[in-house]
């Protein structure tokens, strides 16, 4: 299994992104999915998580601005990033908690990350 993201690229404070993360390799369940991101010389912070049912939480930054959405039949997972600001420059992670194969546990894989820079 393996989660590819895309979708990041350079844009002007205000502007909007949307970035895509799918699970490949034919996972048995993916569970939440959810987004990360890793400003310069800072920890790994999460941005918002989705339950495979549809339950959403947000970082307090990005509530308003930023929606996260799935696609169960296609186990991927986006994000809409509007009205940017130079502060959510950075590297933005996707992670899914899934079931690789039927009878393993659910383990958590990460997305190779793709970078957000936003300039003022």
């Amino acid at each position: 299994v393996q989660l590819q993201a895309s979708g990041g690229g350079l844009v002007q404070a205000g502007g909007s992104l949307r970035l895509s993360c799918a699970a490949s390799g034919m996972p048995a369940s993916v569970n939440d999915m959810g987004w990360y991101h890793q400003a310069p010389g800072k920890q790994r912070d999460l941005v918002a998580v989705i339950s495979r049912e549809g339950g959403i939480r947000y970082a307090a930054s990005v509530k308003g601005r930023f929606t996260i959405s799935r696609d169960n039949a296609r186990n991927t997972v986006y994000l809409q990033m509007n009205s940017l600001k130079p502060e959510d420059t950075g590297v933005y992670y996707c992670k899914g908690r899934i079931i690789p194969s039927p009878f393993m546990e659910a383990q958590d894989y990460w997305g190779q990350g793709t970078l957000v820079t936003v300039s003022s």
